[in-house]
């Protein structure tokens, strides 16, 4: 008969035992967040260690390369009373409601070109000609057709962003195994069904890459749009921020600016599409390293 030490010890082993997956999971999560920002910050450390060492230096002068801490008086200037916030409220607003109105826009058209051989034939090139048409070609254009207006800031963007997204789900329908599309419709489905029952979650990924893409060349967009057409009754965003330190030969200006830029595309890639690439994995049972 087992005596009572020797139950106690089992007891104590089993609690360990159910205790050690919770560990080796908070653990596990330390480390992924240690590996999300030591990196970067080590990275960040390094270039200004190198910037620093340049400006000491003096290969340029002060009007080309600034002194670090000129950038960091400049852009903390612009936090403290409130301008930077400004900015970025003016840019990001209109970058996420216009990509919104992208994407309402290129998803039916993207479902059409992958479906439909005539629409195929008849639109695909051009599609792939915008996509790799650079961006600020359209904002003189733009200017004429609606003034320096609003409008002519969504134009923009739709139209660097709406080829970007139909195409990534063009080529995620095309990567789509044929039997799929025959299941549904065994099963009764009609094309509607079947396009958002079927041919959305399995082109997934592509759709995905696509809008990241998109997201990319609408925030581009925006910014060219806003340095040439800047007008006080745009408000000002971070294009036109920018554009204020060239016309002023402010280089700190210019590089808070740029900053600042980068921050929000940093932002929205971390907080909005690598969790969702994370979660498109996950259903698919892949680990990736997004």
């Amino acid at each position: 008969m087992p005596r009572l030490d020797d139950l106690d010890a089992a007891v104590e082993a089993g609690l360990d035992a159910l205790d050690a997956p919770r560990e080796r999971a908070a653990h596990g999560r330390l480390r992924r967040v240690l590996w999300a920002v030591l990196p970067p910050v080590a990275f960040l450390v390094v270039v200004i260690a190198i910037w620093q060492a340049l400006w000491a230096a003096a290969f340029w002068p002060e009007y080309q390369l600034p002194a670090p801490i000129a950038v960091w008086n400049e852009l903390w200037a612009r936090i403290a009373d409130g301008q930077a916030f400004g900015f970025i409220w003016t840019s990001v607003h209109r970058a996420v409601l216009g990509f919104l109105i992208a994407i309402v826009i290129a998803t039916p058209l993207g479902l059409a070109v992958a479906k439909i051989r005539l629409i195929r034939s008849a639109i695909g090139p051009f599609l792939s000609g915008l996509q790799s048409l650079p961006s600020v070609a359209w904002v003189p254009a733009a200017v004429l057709w609606f003034g320096i207006t609003p409008t002519t800031m969504y134009a923009v963007l739709l139209l660097g962003s709406v080829p970007s997204i139909a195409n990534g789900l063009v080529a995620g329908i095309d990567q789509v195994p044929p039997i799929l599309p025959r299941v549904g419709k065994v099963l009764g489905a009609g094309r509607l069904q079947a396009s958002w029952h079927i041919l959305l979650p399995a082109a997934l990924p592509g759709y995905l890459a696509g809008l990241k893409q998109g997201w990319a060349f609408s925030w581009r967009s925006l910014m060219a749009a806003e340095i040439i057409a800047a007008s006080p009754l745009l408000g000002k965003g971070l294009g036109a921020y920018l554009d204020d330190g060239r016309t002023l030969s402010d280089i700190p200006t210019v590089i808070s600016a740029i900053i600042l830029i980068l921050l929000v595309g940093v932002g929205i890639e971390l907080l909005v599409f690598r969790p969702l690439e994370r979660q498109v994995l996950r259903t698919r049972g892949l680990s990736g390293t997004a």
